[in-house]
């Protein structure tokens, strides 16, 4: 016969008839451990990001039953083959109807043809996600710059071979060589960066069962796993992998299988024959691949196999899964795209020029060979190589630097998103309160006793209450999932170490203490039948007792939980005395008010009941699968007698009121989300700070204040334009820092609001309480948070049902004695549970985010500006190029990250924690008072040093502004140029350029046999007009013409010193946004900081050996420079420090000024 019964809200479910129980009476547990495999390995193997989907999935479901949201329930066109995980209902229907659904027999099984018809759909083979090696490695080597520097490198490498001709200048190789180790060294980091933001899975095929105990046409037989069907009659014995998905049809009463690979949690659960949740990820009846039965005995009816099972699917998707980018990572793309692609326009630009214009119209002027290399100076000069290294170890320092304060940020791009937090959701138990419980307070009907935790308070309620006292200690010694560990017997029950949560540990020393040692003797006389553990949807605990000594004594429920769900099922309660009175109405009040009051104190408030159950006093509690029993336990909470209240203080860390403060002047909203009682919360919330508004809003305020506004009345302040745009819901800065608002909810209560009442939630609140949560109510908080004012979201948690909050949260929040799921799924750990280290990793995200754009700021100017427009006047205005390719990349790479260096371990300057968090979402790492600091104050300034250096070398020789700009390919046949070439050749006879370079001079009218005189001016007109005539090419094949050459070489290396010197002040100049030098002497001070001297030193090395190594000179075309050019640069230096202090005075002074609006 089938039955009718009810889940826990009253919907209704089918029970067949019940089948024969497996025997399961002879396992042993070390029998389990001895035949089961190990887990280490597939564990290991598998991204631990499976239990977290796993536990966003269930709560999903979860949220559409109590939402009423419609699912799939029939087989219409929903082949077993190609199920979703959210619309199983196998375990929903009865065995009979499972087993004709798949052709099978609940005992025999399937028959032959059958197997060879279902075997043609497929193997039961998960199929591991794809590696995509290829596509990453290309990634690394050719994503960011890269691709930029690839094409430079060919192009490089053409100029060299074969555009370079019978003899290829080694320069270009040299230059080739230097970009390639660029690419190296970027591909690395990119490597790096994605090896630490995710872990692939390794490998699924461990995870597979080698063999299977199937039942084919009534006969058990061993088949490899990969042949089991759908349909297939599933056996497993003790120890054994489940090798599909199966709908259990029998199973032993002690059944249990451990889901720790799919749900992260490593306590067995109990195997049942009917439905005991809608949710099929927490039904007991249906038993996964890849989890393992490690006690009793089971057999179900296979559903799905390979991909389609849950683990297949839940591989498939997160293998599917993109990872989102970081804020950072957002911002470092944005500028790298800027870059790229203005560096490529300019590229093509330069080639289109010289093809279009140059080359026709003074084609001597370059060759092509000279030309590529020219316009490769387009890439190599915009393009600021050393910033991918500069990124890398901005954040690798100040993780560091986190990790020494016992803060874990286990993905380096996610350190600067937590700068950008602007809500932190935050747990109350172990996280702003010690979670060091303990009972306070007892109240029966008719006595309460205060200041229980003391000595005199416990024989107060000794004496006063005897019998009352001995029924709390019964209950709240056997209805507690805590344990004294082994062995600590002689010592005092409050130094005893306990293994459970925290309020359980509390109630299990209290009434340990209360009972004494005869209590103790009295509880041994009771076993525990039945027990089912505290959840954070049901709020309570039970667990079912039988007394050893008697067999005619009946069974009794004991209970212990949140007043407002137990009380309402109460129809007695006991007095001091011990006796059992009605529980009227007047009674109900009074223990309510008491709960009210207590948690008023910011006590938590649990309510211990019991129950004889009598009509179950000869039922075999171990021969029913657990399934049915839950549903008796739970049929049986009703007509409870209520035993007593127990109040329990969790006082607050005596850090956290301050830390909150300050975490709230950093424009940071802080709400709690907790599973306690609403008043409890409150109370706890103001005392820690989290509430300060005198009045406290409800649901109700929230309701009326979305009518009005949807009735067209508005609600005042920030909501006026909120509605418009959800990414405008949020309160002013200033108001919730002067006049903040509160509001207290409860987690009932949120299952009723639409969009406009969250809207009004987060647009108009900045304090909040959200108490009696579940883990699926946190998750929305958390999704509605995010989904307005633009916010970045933070969330703690510690539990293996906050891992699908913690991953959907902008940064999750774990701690270090959490779950590992929890670990796994969020972004950061606080190692010691110190709520104070979130303060630490707000400061340190918005440090990183402030110092790289320092570090920006500091490269922009001169690695990309300065060197560009050296590149810009050679292929534009004709000019001898400034500085060369080697000189260009080598002081990206090695000058500006020496010196970037110390920019990343600057000291927070004094307004960082003062700041609005800087919103992801509109303020950019690069905006336009970024460029226009880069390119129209300091990399102005950096230019015009660089040039004016450059063009002073040239003057010092005789070679004069006009000389250079314009020149084109009359480079060395007019003014200084052509003067230094011939003073260079004196003594030189024109004869000889016949057999060196093929130039017969008399066909010019000269002489084979005249000599370049000492004094130019000397030479005869008509000789001076046939040697400054750039087509007879005499001058450039003249041996003053090298030493023209030699000169620019030397040019470019006082350009180069000169950017290393302007850098110097421009370093200077970067540490602050506002502050003088003065109060930020890198050598002494608060803000000392001696790398900074330490990268200048490094960089003037690196500027000394470019300058004067002969190897570099012959190889890379450098120079020597005189004194002059190394001491002017200094007193450059010093003049755009001095113009960045007046600015900064400035901005001081006249903080509504043009110049203040525009300070980056």
């Amino acid at each position: 016969m089938a039955a009718t019964a009810n889940f826990k809200d009253g919907r209704d479910f089918i029970i067949a008839a019940e089948p024969p129980s497996g025997t399961g009476e002879n396992d042993v547990a070390h029998h389990a451990t001895s035949r089961r495999p190990s887990l280490a390995g597939p564990v290991a193997a598998v991204n631990s990001g499976i239990p977290i989907r796993y536990r966003t999935i269930s709560l999903t479901v979860d949220q559409d039953l109590r939402t009423g949201k419609k699912r799939p329930t029939g087989w219409t066109g929903a082949a077993a083959e190609n199920l979703d995980i959210a619309s199983i209902h196998y375990h929903l229907n009865r065995i009979e109807d499972v087993c004709t659904r798949f052709s099978t027999h609940p005992e025999r099984g399937l028959d032959p043809a059958a197997v060879a018809r279902k075997a043609a759909d497929g193997k039961n083979r998960i199929s591991p996600p794809p590696t995509r090696w290829l596509q990453k490695t290309l990634m690394y080597v050719f994503g960011g710059f890269n691709f930029l520097m690839w094409i430079a490198f060919i192009v490089t490498i053409l100029s060299y071979e074969p555009l370079g001709g019978a003899n290829p200048q080694v320069f270009n190789l040299g230059v080739a060589m230097l970009l390639l180790f660029v690419i190296f060294l970027s591909s690395v980091f990119y490597a790096y960066v994605d090896w630490s933001a995710s872990r692939v899975m390794k490998s699924i095929s461990n995870l597979a069962t080698a063999t299977a105990t199937v039942v084919r046409d009534g006969q058990t037989v061993d088949v490899p796993a990969t042949d089991v069907v759908v349909g297939d009659l599933l056996q497993l014995s003790l120890g054994q992998s489940v090798a599909a998905d199966i709908r259990l049809v029998r199973c032993s009463p002690d059944a249990l299988f451990d889901r720790s690979i799919l749900t992260g949690e490593s306590k067995p659960v109990a195997a049942a024959i009917e439905p005991t949740d809608e949710n099929p990820l927490e039904t007991l009846n249906l038993a996964f691949s890849s989890t393992f039965l490690v006690q009793g005995t089971a057999l179900g009816v296979v559903f799905a196999i390979g991909d389609n099972t849950v683990m297949g699917q839940l591989i498939a998707s997160s293998a599917r899964v993109k990872t989102e980018l970081t804020t950072i990572q957002k911002e470092v793309n944005l500028v790298t795209v800027i870059i790229s692609t203005l560096a490529l326009f300019f590229f093509c630009v330069a080639i289109i020029v010289y093809e279009a214009w140059v080359k026709n119209a003074y084609p001597a002027y370059e060759t092509v060979s000279g030309a590529i290399v020219n316009a490769i100076g387009s890439l190599t000069a915009f393009v600021p190589q050393g910033l991918p290294v500069a990124v890398a170890l901005s954040l690798s320092i100040v993780a560091r630097r986190m990790a020494k304060k016992n803060v874990l940020v286990k993905n380096l791009a996610t350190v600067e998103t937590l700068g950008c937090m602007s809500v932190l959701c935050s747990d109350k138990t172990g996280t702003l309160t010690l979670g060091k419980m303990r009972v306070t307070s007892v109240a029966f009907i008719d006595a309460e006793f205060e200041s229980i935790d003391s000595a005199d308070g416990v024989l107060a309620a000794r004496s006063s209450a005897g019998h009352a006292v001995n029924s709390l200690v019964l209950a709240g010694r056997l209805c507690n999932a805590a344990r004294f560990e082994p062995g600590s017997e002689h010592l005092g029950p409050l130094d005893r170490p306990v293994k459970g949560d925290p309020t359980d540990t509390a109630i299990l020393r209290f009434v340990e203490d209360l009972g004494g040692a005869d209590a103790a003797k009295a509880i041994g006389t009771y076993e525990r039948v039945f027990e089912i553990p505290f959840n954070s949807k049901n709020k309570w605990m039970a667990t079912v007792i039988k007394p050893t000594h008697s067999s005619d004594a009946h069974p009794r429920l004991l209970i212990k939980g949140a007043p407002d769900f137990l009380l309402s099922r109460c129809s007695f309660a006991l007095n001091a005395a011990g006796d059992s009175v009605p529980l009227d109405d007047s009674l109900t009040k009074s223990v309510a008010s008491t709960q009210e009051r207590w948690a008023a104190m910011g006590k938590r408030v649990i309510a211990v009941c019991t129950r004889d159950v009598a009509a179950y006093k000869n039922f075999s509690w171990s021969a029913t699968d657990a399934g049915q029993l839950d549903h008796i336990v739970q049929s049986e909470i009703k007509g409870l007698t209520l035993v007593a209240l127990i109040g329990i203080r969790d006082p607050p860390r005596l850090e956290v009121p301050d830390t909150i403060r300050a975490i709230r002047k950093a424009g940071v909203r802080v709400f709690m989300v907790t599973g306690d009682f609403i008043s409890t919360a409150s109370a706890i919330a103001r005392q820690v700070g989290i509430l300060t508004a005198e009045r406290c809003d409800t649901a109700t305020d929230v309701k009326r204040i979305s009518k009005e506004y949807q009735a067209g009345e508005g609600v005042g302040g920030t909501l006026q334009k909120a509605f418009t745009s959800r990414s405008l819901v949020r309160p002013q800065f200033e108001e919730q820092m002067v006049s903040p608002r509160g509001l207290a909810l409860s987690g009932a209560e949120l299952n009723d609001f639409g969009e406009d009442e969250w809207d009004v939630v987060f647009g108009r609140y900045s304090e909040i309480v959200f108490a009696r949560t579940s883990p699926d109510q946190k998750l929305t908080i958390v999704t509605k948070a995010r989904a307005r004012g633009d916010n970045t979201v933070a969330v703690t948690g510690d539990g293996v049902n906050d891992a699908p909050a913690l991953k959907a949260a902008d940064i999750g929040v774990a701690m270090g004695a959490g779950s590992d799921v929890a670990k796994e799924a969020a972004a950061m750990v606080l190692l010691t549970n110190d709520f104070t280290s979130i303060l630490v990793a707000i400061e340190n995200g918005r440090l990183v985010f402030d110092n790289l754009k320092k570090v920006i700021l500091y490269l922009m100017p001169a690695g990309t500006y300065t060197e560009f427009l050296a590149v810009l006047s050679n292929v534009f205005f004709g000019m001898q190029l400034p500085l060369n390719s080697y000189l260009q990349v080598f002081f990206c790479v090695f000058n500006d990250v020496a010196m970037s260096v110390s920019l990343m371990f600057e000291q927070p300057e004094a307004d960082l924690m003062t700041r609005r968090p800087r919103n992801a979402r509109r303020d950019r790492l690069a905006d336009w008072r970024f460029f226009v600091h880069v390119y129209l104050f300091i990399g102005l300034m950096i230019w015009m040093s660089a040039m004016g250096s450059w063009f002073l070398y040239f003057a010092n020789h005789g070679i004069h502004f006009y000389d250079l700009v314009g020149a084109w390919d009359k480079w060395g046949y007019y003014g200084g140029a052509y003067n230094y070439v011939l003073e260079n050749s004196a003594g030189f006879i024109l004869g000889d350029l016949n057999a060196s370079a093929g130039i017969d001079v008399t066909q010019l009218g000269i002489p084979a046999s005249y000599a370049i005189p000492d004094d130019i001016n000397a030479i005869p007109a008509n000789y001076t007009a046939a040697l400054q005539d750039p087509a007879n090419a005499i001058v450039g094949a003249l041996p003053g013409f090298s030493a023209l050459s030699a000169l620019v070489y030397s040019g470019n290396s006082a350009y180069y010193v000169c950017m290393i010197f302007a850098q110097f002040g421009g370093l200077l100049a970067t540490r602050n946004r506002v502050v003088s030098i003065l109060q930020s002497n890198p050598l002494a001070g608060p803000r000392r900081n001696l790398l900074v001297p330490a990268g200048m030193l490094c960089s003037f090395l690196f500027g000394v050996l470019n300058v004067y190594a002969p190897g570099i000179q012959s190889v890379f075309l450098t120079g020597t420079i005189p004194a002059e050019q190394w001491l002017l640069p200094l007193a450059f230096g010093a003049a755009i420090l001095l113009a960045d202090e007046v600015r900064k005075l400035l901005v001081r002074s006249f903080p509504g000024s043009v110049v203040a609006r525009i300070a980056w």
